[in-house]
């Protein structure tokens, strides 16, 4: 198989709270995200705990916090991979039902084969 040929793999980036991390690695696993190719490796992913911040809007909902107030929170940022488009957006969908934020802090970011 040519460079050329074979489908594009991305990452997916996204931050939770430390409470949620297992459902959201569950959710996103279950889409097929965090394999490696040949199969050989599942569940992958790399994680590290920070601190974020967010003030939510008059029309917010918050799950962490008070609307109109600063908030500073624990977090863990997970990376992993996704093979191809199809998984990377249904891990995403995954992600967003599994999450409990309003709105998930996400990323994807198509990686490229050298």
């Amino acid at each position: 198989m040519s460079l050329s040929s074979k489908p594009a793999h991305y990452k997916l980036v996204f931050f939770v709270p430390p409470s949620n991390l297992a459902a959201c690695k569950t959710a996103i696993f279950g889409a097929g995200a965090g394999r490696y190719p040949g199969g050989k490796y599942t569940e992958c992913c790399w994680t590290a705990t920070g601190t974020g911040q967010f003030r939510p809007g008059d029309t917010a909902n918050p799950h962490i916090g008070t609307v109109g107030e600063l908030e500073h929170t624990e977090e863990v940022r997970v990376e992993t991979l996704c093979l191809d488009m199809e998984i990377a957006k249904r891990s995403v969908a995954a992600l967003k039902s599994a999450h409990p934020y309003e709105q998930p802090s996400y990323a994807v970011y198509k990686l490229e084969d050298f």
